[in-house]
């Protein structure tokens, strides 16, 4: 650059390598990326603070899979929140692509010698995960399963419960899509994106393709409806049958 110019600081840090190329470094502050948004984890944990069971709160992006980015909220607590709780608290106070997709329930923060949160040491959510442990109901049908497993897998969770909500298992519009993409394609399921976000349990979703299933289809209804037409002008086209009188039976005699 030309000597004097003005410079914008970015907060990112980085250095000059001997080729003179810049290697990045990281943030200065606590900004991070996720699905091309940046966000203050400064700012999430503010708001979790604000929780009147939290007490310390520590925010991380992880990615444990290649591609694979979410918020994970760390905390201690009083009382033991649910996760549904936590996540309708932030929603009335941060936008939706700031809430965390999991919330993990720590008996206390790792720390430093310095005395600070040691982010490093933050154990990864699954299994750990608020709500894990609780209520949990074991899929019980072949189809109930068969959906269970594309979560799991969509969400990198060790299993998932009958009655477990999508979204509180760490669930987003992205990953949503995803998994309506893999009903379709590997099970073969005749199911809409609106059908996940109206039963967003395996259960509740499970019931309803099972009862789908039963009902006549799209083609099915509309061939009986053709039918019928055909059967209706079938009958109006029909000559009518005309009752002879017994006195021309008897005059025919």
């Amino acid at each position: 650059s030309s000597p004097g110019a003005r410079l914008y600081r970015t907060g990112d840090r980085a250095r000059w390598l001997h080729d003179g190329t810049l290697q990045f470094l990281g943030r200065l502050d606590d900004q991070v990326k996720l699905r091309g948004i940046r966000i203050e984890l400064g700012e999430v944990e503010a708001a979790l603070r604000l929780h009147p069971f939290l007490s310390d709160v520590a925010l991380l992006l992880r990615e444990d899979a290649p591609g694979d980015k979410r918020l994970v909220a760390y905390f201690t607590a009083s009382q033991p929140p649910q996760a549904s709780e936590l996540r309708s608290f932030l929603e009335q106070r941060l936008p939706s692509f700031m809430v965390p997709s999991a919330f993990v329930l720590l008996d206390a923060l790792p720390l430093t010698a310095a005395g600070k949160v040691d982010r490093k040491a933050l154990p990864a959510p699954d299994g750990l995960r608020l709500g894990a442990q609780e209520s949990y109901v074991e899929p019980g049908t072949e189809l109930e399963r068969a959906i269970a497993r594309i979560w799991q897998e969509q969400l990198r969770l060790v299993r998932v419960g009958r009655d477990e909500r999508f979204f509180d298992l760490g669930g987003n519009s992205l990953s949503i899509v995803q998994v309506h993409g893999k009903l379709r394609g590997v099970l073969g399921l005749d199911v809409s994106l609106a059908d996940l976000f109206q039963y967003p349990t395996v259960g509740a979703l499970a019931t309803h393709l099972a009862r789908a299933d039963e009902r006549p289809s799209t083609e099915e209804k509309g061939q009986r409806r053709v039918q019928a037409r055909r059967e209706r002008a079938g009958q109006r086209g029909r000559p009518a049958r005309t009752q002879r009188s017994s006195s021309e039976d008897d005059q025919d005699e």
